[in-house]
């Protein structure tokens, strides 16, 4: 086994605490941009969500009109089928 100098082996701890450093400060600002588009992808679904529920509220009327012309549309069928006679 060959001897090291103290020296050398601070200098390979020091580089390998850069190299660490920056791996660090890459995956931080990776993990930033996840959370950023996150909290976009947050505000658009409850965007979309609230629009959704909009357009559902407007929506329900007409299936009650629908049942309410047929209604008269039979009544009137009706009312034209007895008197004609």
């Amino acid at each position: 086994m060959t001897e090291r100098d103290p020296g050398d082996v601070a200098l390979e701890l020091e580089r390998l605490r850069g190299a660490v450093d920056k791996g660090f400060a890459r995956v931080d600002g990776s993990l930033a941009l996840l959370v950023q588009r996150s909290d976009q992808s947050d505000k658009q679904l409850a965007d979309h969500e609230q629009r959704l529920d909009s357009l559902e509220r407007a929506r329900w009327p007409l299936p009650s009109l629908a049942a309410l012309v047929s209604v008269a549309a039979l009544a009137l069928a009706l009312w034209q089928a007895t008197t004609a006679h």
